[in-house]
């Protein structure tokens, strides 16, 4: 049963994976899954069962790490293609309770453009996903212009999730990359696309970074001392650390406890928080929990709870938004 307790007005989750077994099968290790973590046997009916007992309304699902290239561009095309048009079923049969962010081949740029196309104007699908690198290739790269160009004229929304870094070093501690290295390479991909003006260059583009921006929140006062010294190029053109802060978006994937919501609302605004459970890689009990721990947090008055598990979003997601106030 769907319930939204104490006076929340909707739930949406931002940050929700589809794993269907033929994705899976194409990139992942079963003796060794990207990242670090094998995640629970996905399917339709299960995140459903998990949605109703975490009292979601809706999830805007996107594939995971490590995306769908992984060396050959043809078979990533095939696989990008079959993953949107599955996700883009499963939206279209079940609107009521899920969204879609669509992926992309990067860092095929021809096969990108065609299937950004595809997914915006014939699925119509609610945005993108996108990876912090693809085989190495960072968002501020300049190789990506083209796309970005692209999704700065449709205004889209894009969700960024990490990828493991490129670099074998970050891999040696012998620990999972999803401890640390994941949201290590979320604060390369922002501290560059910032640097680079990719931000400033694409001020319609609405960013979601996965897990409350990695450790980008704590290192707030760092990058404005770099901003004040002014030693990196281009300063006026991209503006400070502190205004691009404000204009993307957080979710709260893994990161829904206090410290780092009090921290991540200062830095960003309330109205920049996204929730988000990062199921079904989230062990189960946790995820369904993640919804309760937000509503448990003394240092967010109502509004502002409400604002985190719903009602920022709603206003990201026309087609979403139109379904919830239909109910």
């Amino acid at each position: 049963m769907i319930g939204n307790p104490e006076g929340t007005s909707m739930t949406i989750d931002t940050h929700q994976h589809l794993l269907p077994d033929f994705f899976w099968q194409a990139t992942e290790n079963a003796d060794a899954p990207v990242g670090g973590l094998a995640p629970l046997r996905w399917s339709r009916d299960a995140a459903i069962s998990f949605m109703d007992d975490a009292g979601i309304d809706i999830s805007v699902l996107s594939l995971s790490t490590p995306g769908v290239h992984t060396g050959d561009s043809t078979k990533a095309r095939s696989l990008a293609r079959r993953c949107n048009e599955y996700l883009a079923e499963l939206v279209h049969a079940r609107p009521d309770r899920f969204g879609g962010f669509a992926c992309l081949p990067l860092p095929d740029i021809d096969a990108s453009m065609h299937q950004l196309s595809y997914v915006l104007d014939v699925l119509e699908l609610d945005g993108v996903v996108l990876f912090t690198n693809s085989l190495g290739v960072y968002l501020g790269d300049a190789r990506l212009d083209p796309v970005f160009e692209e999704l700065e004229r449709r205004n889209a929304v894009v969700y960024v999730h990490p990828n493991p870094s490129p670099d074998p070093v970050a891999h040696s501690l012998g620990l999972p990359d999803n401890l640390i290295d994941f949201t290590s390479d979320t604060n390369r991909a922002v501290a560059q696309m910032h640097y680079t003006g990719r931000f400033a260059r694409t001020p319609n583009v609405k960013y979601i970074f996965s897990h409350a921006g990695g450790s980008i929140p704590y290192l707030a006062a760092r990058f404005a001392i770099i901003d004040e010294m002014g030693f990196i190029p281009g300063a006026e053109q991209r503006g400070t650390a502190a205004d691009m802060f404000r204009r993307i978006y957080w979710d709260t994937a893994l990161a829904a406890s206090d410290p780092v919501l009090r921290m991540l609302r200062d830095v960003a605004g309330i109205d920049r928080i996204l929730y988000g459970t990062d199921f079904p890689y989230l062990r189960r009990d946790l995820a369904v929990g993640s919804k309760q721990r937000i509503l448990q947090i003394s240092e967010l008055n109502a509004r502002e709870k409400t604002d985190i598990l719903g009602g920022n979003s709603s206003r990201l997601f026309p087609r979403v938004h139109s379904v919830l106030a239909s109910r």
